[in-house]
């Protein structure tokens, strides 16, 4: 579910790792993942009318991954001038943007407009205990291998999701999941990444059932 900033910034990463993405351990299909976020070259986050807006699914309002980057921010445009699919690891260029790229992440902008909205989010489970089945926290994020395979998304792509007690999620690493609660506009750190986001979850499903129930 990436967006075309996402990939850009991916592209690069992975020229600097030694140009191999990661096999999928999980299935990926189209069917069982979150829908693809919007590409913001054409379209971008929330406008100031959607912000305003009653929730309409459930209770909660629905974003994508897009909706928590403020409409100006476009790092891609760093890589205007340079052609990424050509980029060596030992090309200086890349090191370069790879530097600033992360500077970037970590200081990413997030929507204040968000705070204290009841929302639902589709995304990856990231646990913050590897070696945990049963999750009272884990990082929410956009796309497959984030924070594990590749470098961590920027903190305006990455939801740190609290349980209540006594109602912890039961999977593991990379399940596919809707989390609906009280988002935050918090920033909080962990060895798995930043996040710029706090999600207090009411409910936490599995995405391909909570699909067939809407529907």
């Amino acid at each position: 579910m990436k967006s075309t900033w996402m990939t850009l910034f991916a592209i690069v990463l992975l020229a600097g790792c030694g140009g191999e993405s990661p096999e999928p351990e999980v299935d990926t299909s189209v069917s069982d993942s979150p829908k693809p976020a919007v590409d913001r070259s054409t379209s971008g986050g929330l406008s100031s009318a959607e912000l305003a807006a009653e929730p309409t699914s459930g209770g909660y309002q629905e974003l994508e991954w897009d909706d928590l980057i403020p409409l100006d921010w476009q790092p891609d445009k760093l890589m205007s001038d340079l052609d990424a699919d050509t980029l060596s690891d030992d090309d200086p260029r890349a090191q370069e943007l790879m530097e600033k790229l992360q500077a970037l992440w970590r200081e990413a902008p997030v929507v204040q407009e968000l705070n204290a909205r009841r929302v639902r989010l589709p995304g990856f489970v990231v646990p913050l205990d590897m070696d945990a089945s049963s999750m009272g926290e884990f990082l929410l994020v956009p796309y497959f291998g984030a924070c594990i395979h590749v470098p961590p998304p920027p903190r305006n792509q990455t939801v740190y999701v609290e349980t209540a007690k006594g109602a912890e999620y039961q999977g593991e690493l990379f399940d596919t999941v809707w989390v609906s609660g009280v988002l935050a506009v918090e920033s909080s750190s962990s060895d798995m990444g930043d996040a710029g986001y706090r999600i207090d979850a009411l409910e936490v499903a599995p995405y391909q059932e909570a699909e067939e129930m809407l529907r």
